[in-house]
């Protein structure tokens, strides 16, 4: 027997009123991180069409898109020479498998990349994303210390508040515990502290903070044994974690500890990467350090199509490659690894970020995107404003002197989201905290609008705290 499905049909070429599309989204869309609870209730802020640092959503409201879609659209929405580029690849060649196959976006993308990357990590594998990216990394360590003739080199170090990605092993280096309910995990993956000054142990100085977690690591090397421990996988910037920055010397200590035991160092750059912070990549002239891989993907393509991937040391492959070589392949790929489309959409969004100068604008704006955010510090509820280039974090509070997060849980954010949006603005709500990683292309006025836009979202969200009793 056919369903019966509600009439949302349109004309050819006619798009689906606002009503329709929430209607398909409501009865049929699962959506990432979806609250089952609430499936089938009320459905997410409909967006229809943006442009530069905005998006408009169905009911014809325009918005600034403070997270930058998912820390993703670098050079902002509606650039024609993305989507001319898109096009005219899918005329020439739409796809090709890259099991017996290989296409000229491909070779030149990668080609591109390795001028990028820091030290000798001059050879890329192309993924669907950044999930995928940090999946096919973790499976190169795997087979690089089989190869090697080492089966028990196989522990993952990463950290608590990391957030690595959704597929089994990417999601097992995660340390967002709310992230795991309901889920099971790779055992072999061995979390370190979050390496988070703002809740430091008190009376502990920054300092002395990097000295604990580099003693944390070294005693987590003794105690596992370095001979068991395949990589360390770090995110320059713990991104979805609250944009966590590491003290000083910390990438740098650390990156130095696991050359010393064969430990592969893997840099999760897939937030950071590609002008974020001012840079291609930002391990070596933000951080100090040249990894063994580097993982990127988002900002690639600017959002306009998914790809992602890693770069590899040829120091680390000429161990497990080369005439010597005993026959062994690395078994992994994907359908769409190297897509063309996606290459020559990556290709034209490199062209636009350094024919606009991008990445020199964000160094030069980026002290100012800082310090109007650092203003928001004074209102009741803001423990603190920190970020690096065009990445920051509201952390909102119940108490400011012992840094406790505020008792409503993800609530905090939400209501901060759901003010802003109506004032003309998103954020990224994450429990009591809100991400900002807006289009690189940002103006300083569009920054202003911004920073007053959150202020009175904050302040309408303590009212409603002091109004439900809650502070």
């Amino acid at each position: 027997m056919a369903k019966a499905c509600p009439d949302t049909t349109t004309r050819k070429g006619q798009a689906p009123s606002a009503t329709a599309v929430e209607t398909m989204a409501r009865d049929h869309l699962i959506q990432p991180w979806e609250a089952l609870e609430r499936l089938g209730g009320p459905v997410r802020t409909v967006l229809d069409r943006a442009d530069g640092v905005y998006v408009h959503d169905a009911k014809g409201n325009r918005l600034i898109d403070g997270p930058g879609g998912m820390w993703c659209v670098q050079i902002g929405y509606g650039r024609r020479e993305i989507a001319e580029a898109i096009a005219k690849q899918a005329m020439d060649m739409s796809y090709n498998s890259p099991w017996y196959t290989t296409s000229g976006p491909a070779a030149q993308l990668a080609d591109r990349i390795a001028g990028m990357t820091p030290g000798d990590l001059d050879r890329v594998f192309f993924t669907t994303g950044g999930s995928t990216a940090v999946d096919s990394a973790l499976r190169f360590t795997q087979f690089f210390n089989n190869y090697l003739g080492r089966p028990e080199k196989k522990i993952i170090l990463s950290r608590q508040g990391a957030y690595h990605g959704s597929t089994y092993l990417s999601a097992s280096c995660s340390g967002k515990e709310r992230d795991k309910n309901y889920f099971d995990f790779a055992d072999f993956v061995h979390h370190l502290s979050s390496p988070n000054p703002y809740r430091r142990p008190d009376g502990m100085t920054v300092g002395a903070f990097c000295d604990h977690l580099v003693a944390e690591l070294e005693q987590a090397i003794a105690d596992l044994g370095p001979e068991r421990i395949a990589a360390f996988i770090a995110e320059p910037i713990l991104a979805s974690g609250g944009v966590l920055i590491p003290p000083d010397g910390y990438h740098r200590r650390t990156r130095e500890i696991c050359r010393q035991h064969d430990i592969l160092y893997i840099s999760d750059e897939v937030v950071t990467a590609f002008g974020r912070l001012g840079h291609w990549f930002a391990s070596e002239p933000e951080f100090g350090i040249v990894p063994d891989i580097i993982i990127f993907a988002k900002g690639v393509t600017s959002g306009y199509v998914p790809l992602g991937g890693f770069a590899v040391s040829q120091a680390v492959l000429d161990r497990v490659s080369g005439p010597d070589n005993k026959g062994a392949v690395y078994a992994n790929g994907y359908t769409y690894s190297g897509h063309p489309v996606s290459c020559a959409a990556a290709l034209a969004n490199i062209e636009v970020i350094e024919t606009e100068g991008l990445l020199e604008r964000v160094r030069t704006i980026s002290p100012y995107f800082l310090s109007r955010l650092k203003e928001l510090e004074d209102l009741a509820i803001v423990g603190e404003v920190r970020g690096q280039g065009l990445v920051a974090c509201i952390d909102c509070v119940a108490d400011k002197q012992s840094r406790n997060p505020l008792r409503l849980d993800y609530e905090v954010g939400n209501r901060i989201d759901r003010h802003c949006q109506a004032l003309g603005l998103i954020v990224r709500p994450m429990i009591n905290m809100c991400v900002m990683s807006p289009p690189l292309v940002i103006a300083e006025h569009q920054i202003d609008r911004m920073v007053e836009i959150l202020r009175q979202g904050i302040e309408r969200t303590q009212a409603d705290l002091k109004s439900d009793g809650l502070i």
